[in-house]
């Protein structure tokens, strides 16, 4: 009967223990230029169910979220930001899509690259 209640003790709190390990972290990149690009972006992978957490970095790219494994996956995620016009390594948005966002956010085009460049390194150098 010990035996017993042992074995039920240590699968109950097993299954407690393995229950509370729902989150994962992810980071990938989504192409983008600028502060609205940033904001786009993260609220599409925050508006994506089981989403709990998502951050993107103008300067590296990537995107960084914490999101409910059994409410969502990472495909789920990049379709998500590819629907607001925003490239993945995953999933390439619409053209429909991307002509929807704002012309200074056509991370496409060389010349709002370069512009973005430009106005970067213009900030760095006034210490901004």
């Amino acid at each position: 009967m010990k035996n017993v209640m042992l074995i039920c003790i240590s699968l109950f709190i097993g299954t407690f223990a393995f229950a509370q390990d729902k989150n994962a972290k992810a980071a990938f990149q989504v192409d983008g230029v600028c502060g609205m690009c940033k904001e786009r972006i993260e609220k599409a992978a925050i508006r994506t169910k089981g989403v709990k957490s998502a951050t993107w970095d103008i300067h590296t790219h990537y995107l960084s979220v914490i999101y409910d494994e059994r409410k969502t996956d990472l495909e789920n995620i990049h379709q998500s930001v590819a629907d607001v016009g925003h490239d993945t390594k995953m999933v390439t948005a619409t053209e429909e899509a991307y002509n929807s966002v704002h012309d200074c956010c056509r991370y496409r085009d060389d010349e709002i690259k370069k512009d973005h460049e430009m106005n970067k390194e213009d900030q760095d150098d006034d210490g901004n």
